[in-house]
């Protein structure tokens, strides 16, 4: 949605989805981190759709962790790349997640940064 620094968008994008086993490896840091943003879900039927406002770090920090773990198969490497996100500073996500989403071969950049942060041997 709108923000300072994306005042040409006036409605939601798409960033990337997850489901299933990929979404239950990380949606307890999800709901944790959208609780502390004050965005409850809880008693939400699963066929309702609402929209929460978000500040804008949430917002590209969760639009990358999206991005990054969706094609991912390996647990190992997804709960390191997750942590890896969540730790990075607002303006470090916003770089990765704007080279992600602008770049004509985003699945490059999607993999170097899964290289950066998962450790070497593992």
């Amino acid at each position: 949605m709108p923000a300072p620094a994306t005042s040409h968008i006036k409605t939601p994008v798409y960033i990337a989805g997850l489901k299933g086993r990929n979404l239950a490896l990380v949606e307890h840091r999800l709901l944790r981190r959208l609780k502390l943003a004050g965005v409850d879900l809880g008693g939400l039927p699963l066929d309702d759709l609402r929209r929460f406002a978000v500040n804008e770090d949430l917002a590209i920090n969760i639009g990358l962790l999206f991005r990054a773990l969706a094609p991912m198969r390996n647990r190992e490497h997804m709960l390191a790349v997750s942590a890896g996100i969540e730790a990075m500073p607002k303006e470090e996500a916003a770089y990765w997640l704007g080279m992600a989403m602008h770049r004509k071969y985003p699945r490059r950049v999607l993999m170097a940064l899964r290289f950066l942060l998962i450790r070497p041997g593992t």
